[in-house]
Parts: C-alpha cells; sequence; structure tokens
C-alpha cells in the first residue's frame, strides 16, 4: 500500500479528459448499474476497500496547490 504523494502521469490525465462524455452515456445504457455510487463494493469488494484506503493514504501532486 502506498503512502504520501501519487506519482503524476501525463499520459493518464489526458485519457482521463478526453473519455468523451458520449461513450460514457452508451455504457450507462448498455451495462446495468455502471457509473452507480456503490456497485465497486457488490462488484469487487476487495478491490473497492483497497482503493477507499488508498484514497485515504495518498494524495495528488495538484493537491498541493489547492
Amino acid at each position: 500500500m502506498k503512502f504520501g504523494m501519487r506519482k503524476p502521469s501525463i499520459k493518464r490525465s489526458v485519457k482521463a479528459r478526453t473519455t468523451g462524455k458520449a461513450k460514457r452515456a452508451i455504457k450507462k445504457k448498455v451495462i446495468p448499474g455502471y457509473g452507480k455510487k456503490g456497485m465497486g463494493w457488490l462488484k469487487n469488494p476487495k478491490k473497492a476497500a483497497y482503493n477507499k484506503v488508498y484514497k485515504k493514504t495518498t494524495f495528488s501532486f495538484w493537491d498541493l496547490f489547492k
């Protein structure tokens, strides 16, 4: 488990910003439960627990400027 600052990735940052609104809308219509709050706990509880702890124990480089 990582503690502290996450290493910034330009590639992932660009990918997150360019994934289209239309693509997410289509996935939401096709896949039941896509984008719904709490679905991670139903689908993969172990990963959801890890992600919750990871989010609380790490921070972004950009959080330093907020």
